[in-house]
């Protein structure tokens, strides 16, 4: 299904560097990112599994799709241990597996930097989610200011190559409600553990609403 979707090297790489992120302040986001999510949600690029340990027992079941197949083993494994109930499928964002209006939420997780198309990502997302479901997404963005926002866009065409398909200078906020959403909460900051990763330090953080 996930077929061409292949990146050993910075799959590896992501997970020896995850748990310092984790520590830096991710751990944070990600139980700020899921805190209150109910029902049956479905997560576009799970990874490595690492939002799995702070989903909320109010949520019934989640659906996780990552088409990275060394990732989604790992996805898998942590799935054994997660508090709710988790089942781990080879899919891509362009074309996920579920009925229409068959899921309550759905979540991205610096996810939409790297889908090679983001306004399809974000219309299967809306086709999943029953009307008034709940997005949340925690993404790198384009920075606010001027001068970092020339230096992502001056490195955007080196740093998918090294980073495992994901672009620093993508406008996510606006393709959201671009895409049938209406954002009701978001946050920007910087979030920049180490020098090298200056290029993806603008985040936004929150929640938005199926139209």
């Amino acid at each position: 299904m996930s077929e061409g979707v292949h990146h050993p090297l910075f799959a590896r790489l992501y997970e020896r560097l995850a748990p310092k992120l984790e520590k830096e302040g991710a751990a944070e986001h990600r139980r700020e990112l899921l805190a209150g999510l109910e029902g049956r949600v479905i997560e576009v690029g799970a990874g490595t599994g690492i939002n799995f340990a702070h989903y909320p027992s109010t949520v019934n079941e989640v659906v996780a799709v990552e088409p990275e197949p060394y990732l989604r083993g790992r996805a898998a494994e942590a799935a054994r241990t997660a508090p709710v109930a988790v089942t781990v499928v080879d899919g891509l964002a362009d074309s996920l597996p579920g009925e229409d209006s068959s899921f309550d939420a759905g979540v991205t997780s610096l996810v939409l930097c790297s889908v090679p198309d983001q306004a399809a990502a974000l219309a299967e997302v809306h086709r999943v989610l029953r009307p008034g479901g709940e997005l949340r997404f925690y993404e790198h963005v384009l920075a606010n200011s001027n001068g970092l926002a020339r230096f992502q866009r001056a490195v955007g065409h080196l740093w998918p190559l090294l980073a495992g398909g994901c672009h620093p200078d993508r406008q996510t906020g606006d393709a959201i409600e671009a895409a049938g959403f209406a954002i009701e909460d978001a946050r920007r900051f910087r979030f920049r553990p180490s020098f090298i990763e200056t290029p993806v330090a603008p985040h936004i953080l929150g929640r938005a609403r199926r139209r």
